[in-house]
């Protein structure tokens, strides 16, 4: 009895206590009680099977492919990283044989856009690429109340991931890369994508796209983050 109700216990891996090589899941054999690896089994069979699609095996070690040659390995297993996610993207699609990518992009990065277009089109990479104001929608058309606009009296149009991701499908890309999304409109584009998508950045408009800063800094400058 006490075996049937733990399988209904729910994962919480962000919070395990054991360091990463004593973990079960890594090289070790401790874990909480909570611990999927050890008592959600039939998940662990059920997802291991989804792996016997040829496409999704082909991924999986694509993905395998492009991490263990994102490292030199010195003598001592020492893993120095050899590249930036932005070349990993590129081996990967080189490695799926993914020829059309499509990169969908918020405005405020549109610099970084150009750059990131010109970088895979170097590497012979067909780009089509989707700003997300597409359409000139004007938020109002949806129903956004006039106190949720940033500039009530300037024309403001609205994001439109829904749109991004219809020009993706129309134009049968292999693949889609996400450059610097607002919350909630990575989600939507995600949800509405056809083909795989991976992620370049995230918006963070005040820690220079860079979110982690504040994980980093959770015990100094951003420790208000858990007092608020």
């Amino acid at each position: 009895m006490e075996e049937a109700n733990e399988t209904k216990l729910e994962p919480h891996c962000a919070a395990c206590p054991f360091k990463a090589q004593d973990r079960l899941c890594y090289e070790g054999e401790k874990h909480p009680r909570d611990c999927p690896t050890a008592i959600q089994r039939a998940v662990v069979e059920q997802s291991v099977a989804v792996y016997d699609d040829p496409e999704i095996r082909r991924m999986a070690h694509a993905s395998c492919h492009v991490e263990r040659e994102s490292y030199h390995i010195l003598p001592g297993n020492v893993r120095i990283p050899c590249r930036p996610r932005l070349l990993e993207i590129i081996a990967f699609c080189k490695e799926m044989d993914y020829r059309r990518v499509g990169l969908i992009f918020c405005v405020g990065l549109r610099q970084e856009a150009a750059e990131v277009n010109r970088v895979f089109m170097e590497h012979g990479l067909d780009v089509i690429s989707a700003v997300c104001k597409f359409g000139a929608t004007p938020k109002p058309e949806i129903g956004v109340a006039e106190k949720d606009l940033l500039r009530p009296d300037h024309p403001e149009s609205m994001c439109n991931p829904v749109g991004q991701a219809m020009l993706m499908n129309q134009a049968k890309v292999d693949f889609n890369v996400l450059l610097g999304l607002c919350v909630g409109h990575d989600s939507l584009v995600i949800r509405h994508l056809e083909a795989p998508v991976t992620i370049l950045a995230v918006k963070d408009r005040m820690l220079g796209h860079n979110p982690l800063a504040a994980v980093y800094c959770g015990q100094g400058y951003f420790k208000y983050l858990k007092q608020i």
